[in-house]
């Protein structure tokens, strides 16, 4: 388990829902000090659309959001043609990746699989 989730209590409010959660002290300093380094995850459906169709992973989470390739390129601010080439790619430039990352609403870490 991770070890700043292993004392983690939450807090739930009158349905049952969790309404807060409750950390050490010294790990609350660490986090809004930068210290603690959290990694971007990729949910197992994108993962899998990627393989199971031979995706891009660019498409796997368009396809994972529900967004057609113009709402994408809209993002980006170019043409649903020029997006569907950089989609169809395998790997992409940095600077690409980052711009259909931040269009995507991810973590550009999260296109590198």
């Amino acid at each position: 388990m991770n070890a700043l989730t292993e004392s983690v209590q939450i807090l739930r409010d009158v349905g049952g829902h969790p309404a807060f959660a409750v950390i050490p002290f010294a790990d609350y300093q660490a986090l809004i000090k930068g210290h603690v380094k959290v990694e971007p995850g990729i949910p197992s459906a994108v993962v899998d659309l990627a393989m199971d169709n031979e995706w891009s992973a660019a498409r796997a989470w368009r396809e994972h959001m529900e967004l057609t390739q113009s709402d994408v390129a809209q993002r980006m601010g170019i043409t649903q043609g020029a997006y569907a080439q950089l989609e169809a790619k395998k790997t992409v430039r940095k600077s690409s990746r980052e711009k259909i990352a931040k269009a995507l609403g991810i973590h550009e870490a999260q296109l590198d699989f």
